[in-house]
């Protein structure tokens, strides 16, 4: 008989483990996700500068001072636009914490200094910037510290205003494309010194 009724309430206390270690998975999960959100909110504001430092670390290893000018030039134009905006359209933060929520510093800053890395010393050095640069947009976006249409703002002032700025670095092939036209058509002339 002893045996009956122990085979009769397992069910039940499974049932009550079960829901018990289900709620205890809740209440760590929402404590995790704010440790998450709040070490992602750290990482993304160390983040930001990865992209700019590695630019900046290549053309110093490499002698480019043309390249730091670039840089510089990039960067400082790019957050001079941004806070420009920020304070102009004084729009509020996700997470309440302010209003210059528009356009993200953090994104302009991280894809000015991804696209001075590409445009500068290609894409062997630019894909792992732009990595950097994707992760610290998406970051800020689960922080709560910006919608999506800031983030895309930010980065598409840094990246233009890396585009404007930065050169391609030749100096190793000392390589130059010039347009040319013939009475036979138009064309790129290309010459590259080995």
């Amino acid at each position: 008989m002893y045996l009956c009724l122990a085979n009769v309430h397992q069910p039940f206390l499974f049932m009550k483990r079960f829901v018990f270690i289900i709620l205890l998975l809740f209440s760590l999960s929402a404590v995790s996700a704010q440790r998450y959100q709040r070490a992602i909110d750290l990482s993304t504001d160390v983040g930001m500068f990865v992209p700019g430092a590695l630019g900046a670390g290549i053309a110093l290893f490499k002698g480019d001072m043309q390249g730091v000018v670039e840089l510089g030039k990039t960067v400082a134009i790019s957050t001079a636009v941004t806070y420009i905006l920020k304070y102009s359209v004084d729009k509020e933060r996700p997470d309440g914490s302010g209003y210059d929520a528009f356009p993200s510093n953090h994104c302009n800053f991280s894809f000015a200094g991804a696209t001075f890395v590409m445009k500068r010393y290609g894409w062997q050095w630019g894909v792992p910037a732009y990595l950097v640069s994707g992760y610290v947009a998406w970051g800020r976006i689960y922080a709560h510290k910006h919608d999506i249409w800031d983030v895309l703002a930010g980065a598409a002032i840094g990246v233009g205003s890396g585009f404007l700025f930065s050169t391609p670095y030749a100096k190793k092939h000392d390589m130059t494309l010039v347009p040319t036209l013939t009475d036979g058509g138009c064309g790129i002339h290309f010459s590259m010194s080995l």
